[in-house]
């Protein structure tokens, strides 16, 4: 902006003192000129070129915002996230509608799933489980109790079950350790080292003792108990690097006071008593003296190793109970699966032998009715010629002694005119046959 004209005042006018220095007052003039001059200073200077001597300006205030900037650019951020996850969810949407109607997913057969970790569960147990899923979705598939529903199989121990898009399955098993068999009524199964029984395999054989002393339908809570007794007598016995435990063709658990174990021996395999505890050193009590016992006893059978500094051999086994007797079917499977035969056997105790049953047997009411035959008086007849031939009508005789005769006496009559004999046949004797000398033996108890 152009400064206004105005005449040239020297400075010493306008700022003349008034009084001794200023002997003269100011003029009109002069104090319009120096207002004027001063609101040039204030008003026109430029920005550049302000007098520092100037006050400084007074700040004008901005108007601010009803919310703070962090605020707001939280809300920003917030509401592009929002739509960020609006936009996933509807692509999340459409990925699963198509997921569930398109056919690409769906189990065609049973090509489609894959079994690893077999082999003494067959694909046949875990198709009974999972054939049900053939068809449909595998996102529909609850793999969690399709899981549960596998580990219910007696050989599987754990089980998983994975998807794999498209349309597969994978089905892994991991089978239980099979650590003996068990004789449960008249069968024989494997059983691990928690107590759950399993069904022989077919193409598997095991080396292991027979597990005595389990019970049909008793819980696993039971089992368990004398599965950790079975557990610590075989650590015992094969601790020792000697490997006792492929001796023992049976292990009967039936009391836990007194764990019983049978030997095999090709001089005939002895029952041994090895009580509750000390199992390995009791054990080499029994080994060490067995030549001993066996000069010095006819026939060894048992040995009471129970009580220490106690040895009773061939102890009265009376009252023990027996297991039940094989089924022929069963033992032909146990002996496929490594049963030893020594453990097939039911034995029989020396105060339980009997005499065995024979073949037939004949009541004693028959007996009787045959010796009252054979000692019964035979009645004499006269011999008489032979009767002429009766006629072709028979005529019922007139005479009253024909008439009063019994009835047995014209039987004989009869008969003799058949046979010409008067004397009436005998009636056969029953024989009983003799025993063959294996029953004998039996029966008598191996004495001859």
């Amino acid at each position: 902006m152009a400064r206004k004209s105005s005449p040239t005042i020297l400075q010493e006018e306008l700022y003349a003192p008034l009084g001794a220095d200023r002997p003269y007052a100011e003029p009109a003039h002069v104090a319009a000129a120096r207002e004027e001059l001063d609101d040039a200073r204030l008003v026109d200077l430029e920005a550049d070129q302000e007098s520092p001597f100037l006050r400084a300006q007074k700040r004008v205030s901005a108007r601010r915002g009803s919310l703070p900037k962090r605020t707001a650019r939280g809300l920003l951020y917030a509401s592009a996230l929002a739509t960020l996850a609006c936009i996933l969810a509807l692509i999340a949407g459409a990925i699963y509608s198509y997921g569930e109607h398109s056919w690409r997913f769906r189990l065609q057969s049973s090509d489609n799933i894959e079994i690893t970790g077999m082999q003494n569960v067959t694909r046949a147990q875990v198709m009974e489980v999972m054939g049900a899923d053939i068809g449909r979705n595998i996102f529909f598939i609850p793999l969690s109790q399709q899981k549960a529903q596998l580990e219910q199989i007696p050989w599987v121990e754990s089980a998983s079950v994975m998807r794999f898009v498209p349309n597969r399955l994978k089905v892994e098993v991991h089978e239980r350790t099979p650590v003996a068999f068990a004789r449960v009524g008249s069968r024989i199964s494997l059983i691990d080292a928690g107590g759950t029984l399993m069904d022989l395999p077919r193409n598997h054989k095991f080396s292991f003792p027979v597990i005595l002393g389990m019970n049909l339908g008793e819980p696993l809570s039971t089992r368990a108990p004398r599965m950790r007794t079975y557990n610590e007598l075989i650590r015992q016995l094969d601790s020792s690097g000697a490997r006792y435990s492929q001796d023992l063709s049976e292990v009967d658990l039936s009391d836990l006071d007194d764990v019983k174990v049978r030997v095999n021996d090709p001089a005939g395999d002895v029952l041994v008593e090895l009580g509750s505890s000390d199992y390995l050193k009791r054990y080499k009590i029994y080994v060490s003296h067995l030549q001993e016992w066996r000069q010095q006893f006819q026939k060894l059978e048992s040995v009471n190793l129970r009580y220490d500094n106690q040895v009773i051999v061939n102890p009265d086994m009376e009252g023990k109970p027996k297991p039940a007797v094989l089924s022929a079917a069963a033992a032909k499977a146990a002996v496929a699966a490594g049963v030893k035969p020594a453990a097939l056997i039911t034995k029989i105790a020396p105060h339980d032998k009997a005499i065995p049953k024979p073949a037939f047997e004949l009541s004693q009411q028959t007996l009787n009715a045959n010796s009252a035959a054979a000692k019964k008086p035979v009645a004499k007849f006269k011999k008489r010629p032979a009767a002429k031939a009766a006629p072709k009508k028979w005529v019922k005789p007139k005479s009253k002694i024909a008439a009063a005769k019994p009835k047995a006496a014209r039987k004989i009559e009869s008969r003799k005119a058949d046979t010409g004999s008067s004397q009436p046949k005998k009636p056969p004797v029953a024989t009983i046959p003799k025993p063959s000398p294996a029953i004998l033996k039996q029966a008598t108890g191996g004495q001859s």
